[in-house]
């Protein structure tokens, strides 16, 4: 059977599939038959989430830059109802939306979409910062430091907050199947089906799979196939038809060989015409996009992927920050740590503090400090436990309902209280306030080399793995995650970490 008339049976397949036929049939050992095309949502044409997005980001901006606006005319003008104090407060919100506007923050490839909005909302906080400290210098215009202190603050912090609320409400429309765009993935059937798996593990970002077009399928079958439960239409050749069928409004290429050169320019200007984006997996996967950038050479585009920065003036000042948080959250956790001690004595015999030999970066062992929240022969009890049936991971021992954990114990383990001592270990330089968790001499032990990976860097108080689901993980998530973070880390990362992790510990899922 050819491309092309393979290609006419499917789509005759898919419309009377759509009318109610039944009768599929699995195709080859990679492929399943596909859901029913009358079962999906029906795409509005005319329902743009980024729109609405993008208006809500500007009335929020608008906010923002009316409130430093207004703290800054009331700082520096003693009448705020006059002609300059109304052009000082209508000329910080103009500056405001303009920086924002050059600093991409409106463009709908940033919008929603993993750090850059933020990155976005700090660069035009810190150029107007940058033009405020020109003008002074450069103008004869004086421009009160009181009022730099009450603006600058104001926009940074509202703008950062408001784009955060604007996201939260973003990713719960798109738990419930609203705001996503309908997409069409393209490739082969060796890579088409980790960018599906990839795609759905991130629902937050918006992308709903509705067809594929993949090369090298067996189409000896009859029926209708599907590539990890998408439905299969045609060829890569006939994506055109499928973008049309489906009104798609993003189309995904996996790297395969199937789509190079002119083809892709091709596919890209077919989708241009019809205002549909187009974006390419370029095959390398667990590295961040600030690590990713194209070098042009010789007319052809090259991805150039950064190495991961684990030294230099960068770790210095992560260093310092960790201590400087550390000091800050010890002095206001003082009188937290002094009941929790108490407690702990007071509910079982035994110290209030535990103390475990744990590996740190490059292998140091060192001494990590927890609240006890098990009896004191809880070492001697794991041998006897080992065979219980525990929390599915295979390398760390995790068990929801342990007999040896204590009373306030599992208080203390819920909310992650028992963790606060180690803010003695990031004061001594053993551990960050962020990083992987810190592993034991017996699970370094058994390390796989791809594993050791995540001594590079210290452990950390949280981390990745606290924020997304903690005990609950099974050992390949949570290692590919430490590993993320080691390849990826940046100060930036961090603070949102520690941010997310006020949410987690609150919630206390996972755990135990």
């Amino acid at each position: 059977m050819t491309e092309k008339a393979w290609s006419r049976e499917q789509e005759t397949l898919l419309i009377r599939q759509g009318a109610g036929t039944t009768g599929e049939t699995e195709t080859t050992p990679s492929l399943t038959s596909a859901p029913a095309i009358s079962d999906r949502r029906p795409l509005d044409s005319h329902r743009r989430w980024h729109v609405r997005y993008r208006r809500r980001a500007l009335a929020v901006d608008l906010v923002t830059g009316t409130l430093a606006g207004v703290g800054g005319a009331a700082v520096a003008f003693d009448n705020l109802f006059t002609l300059r104090a109304l052009a000082v407060a209508v000329g910080i919100v103009v500056s405001w939306i303009t920086a924002l506007s050059l600093c991409h923050g409106y463009e709908k490839r940033f919008l929603g979409t993993a750090t850059e909005e933020y990155r976005a909302v700090v660069r035009a906080a810190v150029g107007l910062f940058c033009l405020v400290a020109f003008v002074s210098f450069a103008a004869p215009i004086k421009i009160s430091r009181y009022t730099v202190l009450i603006v600058l603050p104001t926009l940074l912090i509202g703008g950062l907050l408001g784009r955060h609320a604007l996201r939260r409400s973003l990713y719960r429309r798109r738990t419930r199947g609203l705001d996503v765009e309908t997409t069409v993935v393209i490739g082969d059937v060796q890579s088409i089906g980790r960018l599906i798996r990839e795609i759905r593990r991130a629902p937050a970002q918006g992308m709903d799979i509705v067809a594929a077009c993949v090369s090298g399928l067996d189409t000896s079958g009859d029926g209708l196939s599907a590539v990890e439960g998408v439905p299969v239409f045609g060829y890569p050749a006939q994506a055109m038809s499928t973008v049309d069928l489906f009104n798609a409004e993003v189309v995904a290429v996996s790297n395969h060989l199937d789509l190079e050169d002119n083809a892709l320019r091709r596919l890209s200007w077919a989708l241009e015409e019809r205002g549909v984006d187009l974006v390419v997996a370029p095959g390398i996967v667990e590295v961040a996009g600030p690590r990713l950038s194209i070098r042009p050479v010789a007319g052809v585009s090259l991805l150039h992927v950064e190495r991961p920065v684990m030294s230099g003036a960068r770790r210095l000042v992560k260093a310092m920050v960790d201590r400087a948080l550390s000091i800050l959250i010890f002095l206001c956790a003082a009188p937290v740590l002094a009941a929790i001690s108490l407690a702990v004595r007071l509910d079982s015999p035994g110290p209030a503090l535990f103390r475990q030999t744990r590996v740190g970066a490059r292998g140091e062992e060192f001494q990590m400090l927890k609240f006890r929240t098990m009896c004191v022969d809880a070492e001697t009890r794991l041998g006897e436990l080992r065979g219980a049936t525990d929390a599915g991971n295979v390398v760390l021992f995790k068990m929801k309902s342990d007999p040896r954990v204590t009373r306030i114990g599992r208080i203390l383990r819920r909310y992650s209280l028992d963790e606060l001592p180690q803010l003695i270990n990031v004061l001594r330089g053993e551990m960050s306030l962020v990083g992987p968790r810190p592993p034991l001499p017996s699970e370094v032990a058994g390390y796989a080399p791809d594993a050791v990976r995540r001594l590079r860097v210290k452990p950390g108080l949280t981390g990745l793995w606290q924020v997304s689901g903690r005990s609950d993980l099974s050992w390949d998530d949570s290692l590919r995650l430490d590993l993320w973070y080691v390849d990826n880390w940046s100060l930036v990362l961090d603070l949102q970490i520690l941010a997310r992790t006020a949410r987690a510990v609150l919630r206390g899922q996972g755990a135990y």
